[in-house]
């Protein structure tokens, strides 16, 4: 390993230390750590999607010290090193593209993307449970998880052959979230919820049949609903009224306003 890989395993295992480590870090474990995992990870691609590189580098490195504590705990547990995790991937990495470092041809992305899906299936053939969703992390945003469980499905002929049909699905969801809304007026929100479930389900299956990843797709969402919202703040701002005080009629009227703004301005 690099002198810098050995540093920065040196200063994980001292901050690990139990007489002279960092209290806090001594204290964590798999599972509190876990979340702060995630969190680097969603910060890596935040710093993608605003296209800073100096925020990449340092999200990136934060990630990495996430792998390395991970395994420093392991390591104290008798489980595996840090070494091994290298050597795992690296082997999965040459086990999975043997296009490049054997004698197979895969000449296009789609191809490739269709061997790599196989060489998964022969490994979880190895699992206990046989199932075709069998390893999908439980763990993953729902969105995420909602279109990797459909691919699986998919992948065994379970799935609409056109995306029309994924409309017409939405609209049955979207009649059975009407036909609820007198019982969850009584305070029965346990099936209304589940119908919106059954919405947002379909709504990524829609995603996945146009090839528009689902998680991506409401991070801008999220992000136009911010920009637009800001913009509508800063307009009422500018005229010295507080939103509070408005009619709904009006903020929707300087809704309008905005998006038109924010739409010639992208022009």
């Amino acid at each position: 390993m690099s002198a810098n890989t050995n540093r920065l395993l040196e200063i994980m295992e001292k901050l690990r230390d139990p007489t002279q480590g960092c209290p806090w870090d001594v204290e964590q474990d798999f599972h509190t750590i876990a979340p702060y995992t995630i969190e680097e990870a969603y910060e890596v691609a935040d710093a993608i999607s605003r296209g800073n590189m100096d925020d990449l580098k340092s999200e990136l490195g934060d990630l990495l010290f996430q792998v390395v504590f991970h395994a420093q705990m392991a390591a104290e547990a008798g489980h595996f090193t840090y070494e091994d995790v290298v050597d795992g991937v690296s082997e999965k990495m040459v086990r999975r593209h043997p296009h490049v470092f054997g004698n197979s041809m895969i000449t296009s992305a789609d191809a490739q993307t269709n061997a790599w899906e196989d060489m998964k299936a022969k490994e979880r053939a190895k699992n206990p449970d046989k199932s075709v969703l069998a390893d999908v992390p439980v763990a993953l945003p729902a969105l995420t998880r909602a279109e990797k469980l459909q691919k699986r499905a998919a992948r065994v002929g379970f799935d609409w052959e056109y995306p029309d049909q994924v409309m017409d699905k939405i609209r049955e969801e979207i009649e059975e979230i009407e036909a609820e809304k007198e019982n969850a007026s009584d305070g029965a929100m346990d099936a209304m919820a589940e119908e919106i479930g059954d919405l947002l389900f379909t709504c990524a299956n829609l995603a996945r049949k146009w090839g528009v990843d689902p998680e991506t797709a409401l991070r801008r969402g999220n992000e136009k609903f911010e920009r637009r919202f800001r913009a509508m703040e800063a307009h009422f701002h500018d005229r010295g009224q507080q939103m509070q005080a408005l009619e709904v009629t009006e903020m929707e009227d300087a809704w309008e306003q905005v998006k038109a703004a924010l739409r010639e301005a992208a022009e």
